[in-house]
């Protein structure tokens, strides 16, 4: 049976499929001067300064060109397991994010398409199995 609760609800949701390499959507926002941004808050536009109520949530696309990507062989957190990849991505919606690597043994470079989907991963603390965001090579 596949994990259905997800890592961070506050920032993505599920879309269609299930399981293994379901896509998912994140919740960004967006203001009325256009400016579009992730995650969703209402402390201020980066662009024109507005906060409050001009500031919506706006669902983003996980469809993007990778800029960067780096791999941690050791992290300072005894309990986090490594390598994995950390990746730079220019979402086609307009915000630049960063995350990690769905598969840390597939070979990525920077200026080619990557997308996001829920993969299933171990909580370290609780052992538990749940959907995590990560981006892989798009087909």
């Amino acid at each position: 049976m596949q994990p259905s609760k997800l890592l961070k609800p506050e920032l993505y949701s599920a879309g269609s499929g299930d399981g293994d390499g379901a896509t998912a959507r994140l919740k960004g926002g967006r203001c009325r001067c256009g400016y579009v941004f992730f995650p969703m808050q209402t402390y201020g536009c980066e662009r024109c300064g507005s906060h409050g109520d001009p500031l919506t949530p706006y669902e983003l696309s996980t469809n993007g060109t990778l800029l960067a990507e780096a791999t941690v062989h050791l992290h300072a957190d005894k309990n986090r397991p490594a390598p994995f990849t950390i990746v730079k991505v220019a979402l086609d919606d307009g915000p630049v994010i960063r995350t990690l690597l769905a598969d840390d043994s597939a070979r990525v470079a920077p200026g080619q398409r990557v997308t996001g989907r829920l993969v299933p991963t171990t909580q370290s603390e609780s052992g538990e199995t749940v959907l995590d965001h990560r981006f892989s090579a798009a087909s």
